[in-house]
């Protein structure tokens, strides 16, 4: 049976997407099939299709991920569907079952199915949520969840995010908040009705203020967008202060508790999705050019078959 995805044709501009119909999936012994309702265009996508990378790594990176074209062509790191079949180890997951899950370096989430690891980043999503916001939280929660918790996020600590209105800085101002930290987001002064809706204490404008030249110090920086580097932010820290990037600090390691995790914090209402705008399928060359302009507030949802 043959089904649609779009297929990433060789590294370049989000001209390179294109939509083709592919064979279906079959589970293994140990694997979900599921139908995917929805998935996001995140920074992960842009930067493998794109080839964006330092001139060091360019010849390591082109051997892993695809000397001419991505090897995994179909990209897409986060979904939420419906588990159509599973093989016949699978143990914890039953047919009907609505699951998020993030595919990472696997990618495979812009297509109409996808096999998934049982042992892999997978779990039934938040009852109080639908498909297209589950889809929604993972990548951003998930990364905002690693670098908080290596800045040792604490009760009463001063936190700045820096890019707050973004997919992971929007997540990170939730966290940080149940924390009980007082958070101080960093972004346009457009968005900061956003941000003071997602818990944060106080906001600056980064096209108005360098908050590095200012009296205030935080017991951590958090940059969510990979825009400035420690030895700038270093004035702006206490002294035991801690300075955390999504640039240059490894890629967030993630475990399936941490998914359990952020869907409580759903399910209680301490946490959700936030969310710019949807394409279709079809449409997600047109969805890159927009996350591409650096603008997209929160996330942008690919939905992907019925609406849910």
């Amino acid at each position: 049976m043959r089904t649609k995805a779009m297929v990433c044709t060789k590294y370049g501009s989000p001209d390179v997407l294109e939509l083709h119909e592919v064979q279906k999936p079959v589970p293994k012994e140990n694997e979900l099939l599921v139908k995917i309702h929805a998935t996001t265009v995140a920074s992960g996508d842009l930067r493998v299709r794109s080839f964006n990378s330092p001139i060091l790594l360019w010849l390591p990176m082109r051997i892993f991920l695809g000397l001419r074209k991505p090897r995994k062509s179909i990209l897409g790191v986060e979904l939420a569907g419906e588990v159509e079949e599973i093989g016949k180890n699978v143990k914890g997951f039953k047919r009907g079952d609505q699951v998020f899950a993030m595919t990472g370096m696997n990618f495979g989430a812009y297509a109409e199915y996808t096999c998934i690891p049982e042992t892999g980043q997978v779990a039934i999503k938040p009852d109080n949520m639908p498909l297209k916001e589950a889809a929604a939280v993972l990548f951003g929660g998930t990364s905002a969840l690693y670098f908080l918790r290596k800045g040792q996020i604490e009760e009463r600590k001063k936190v700045l995010i820096y890019g707050a209105s973004g997919s992971v800085g929007t997540s990170a101002v939730q966290l940080a908040k149940y924390y009980g930290a007082e958070v101080t987001a960093v972004c346009s002064s457009a968005n900061f009705e956003l941000v003071q809706s997602l818990g944060a204490d106080h906001a600056i404008d980064y096209t108005e203020e360098d908050f590095t030249s200012s009296d205030e110090r935080y017991d951590l920086i958090f940059d969510a967008v990979g825009k400035s580097s420690k030895a700038q932010c270093k004035k702006a820290l206490l002294p035991d202060g801690s300075y955390v990037s999504v640039e240059g600090q490894g890629i967030a390691k993630v475990h399936t508790k941490d998914l359990l995790f952020l869907k409580s914090l759903i399910e209680e209402e301490k946490l959700k999705a936030v969310i710019d705008r949807h394409y279709l399928l079809e449409q997600i060359p047109e969805a890159h050019r927009y996350v591409e302009t650096g603008h997209k507030k929160g996330n942008v949802v690919v939905t992907i078959g019925p609406s849910s």
